[in-house]
């Protein structure tokens, strides 16, 4: 007797990171979002380099970090921060240059997450808790909640530009508690070795206005690369001009400053 064995008819698996979507269809919220997110990477670049001699750490700028699978790619539960920074990873996801941050992949938080707020920063303090109402309902969790109870980032910031208002929030027995400045007016982020704070100045051709920076421990103002090269030239061009004054004064003493 011949059995006949019936197809089974499987569920779909997992979609895997590949198939994550890259972008959630938003824009830019603000003109100044790109220009400080180039600050303070640029800025911070030499003190990770100094940490992770070995290149393995990575930085976000509004790139999507999924931190749960479901069954459809498209519903991959994801938050972006404005900018973020995670350390002992590779920048590379299987050996190529990553679009977003995949938690179950990789299962380091990131350090540190800011958010460059448009508004009243009501979004970005949301804590709208993930059930299965709100599922129910086609909500999403709030950015807080997500970061705080899901993520786990320990250090999270919150900059309303047009308010001129930072806070900074430090994860302590899974809940986030609001840091109070120190005596400089930043938050210092000790295993960053860094501080942050907001700064008033002029950065390429935006007007002087508030920006977000980080300083040393001890207070010293991180430079990008451009405000390095501008202070070394400054320097060179106040040296050259204490040698052409030193050298007239010989002249008016008889001395030749070029005679051998």
């Amino acid at each position: 007797m011949t059995e006949t064995i019936s197809k089974i008819d499987l569920p779909p698996p997992f979609p895997d990171h590949t198939q994550l979507p890259e972008s959630d269809g938003t824009f830019v919220k603000n003109f100044q979002e790109h220009p400080q997110c180039i600050i303070l990477t640029d800025s911070i670049a030499p003190v990770l380099q100094r940490l992770h001699p070995d290149g393995q750490y990575c930085i976000g700028q509004d790139c999507g970090i999924y931190w749960q699978k479901t069954d459809s790619a498209a519903a991959a539960a994801a938050a972006a921060p404005d900018w973020f920074y995670v350390p002992y990873v590779s920048p590379l996801l299987d050996g190529q240059t990553r679009h977003f941050y995949v938690l179950w992949r990789d299962f380091i938080a990131p350090l540190i997450a800011i958010e460059l707020a448009s508004g009243n920063g009501d979004e970005e303090r949301d804590a709208t808790p993930l059930t299965p109402a709100l599922v129910k309902a086609g909500g999403r969790p709030g950015k807080f909640w997500v970061y705080q109870q899901i993520i786990r980032i320990p250090y999270y910031a919150i900059y309303e530009i047009k308010n001129d208002k930072l806070e900074v929030y430090h994860l302590v027995d899974f809940t986030y508690h609001k840091l109070q400045p120190n005596e400089r007016g930043h938050y210092p982020i000790p295993l960053l070795d860094v501080e942050i704070g907001l700064w008033r100045g002029t950065f390429l051709n935006n007007p002087e206005q508030l920006w977000l920076r980080w300083w040393d421990l001890e207070g010293n103002l991180l430079l990008t690369g451009q405000e390095e090269a501008a202070l070394q030239r400054q320097r060179a061009e106040q040296a050259e001009r204490k040698a052409a004054q030193l050298a007239e004064r010989l002249r008016a003493m008889g001395i030749d400053p070029e005679a051998e």
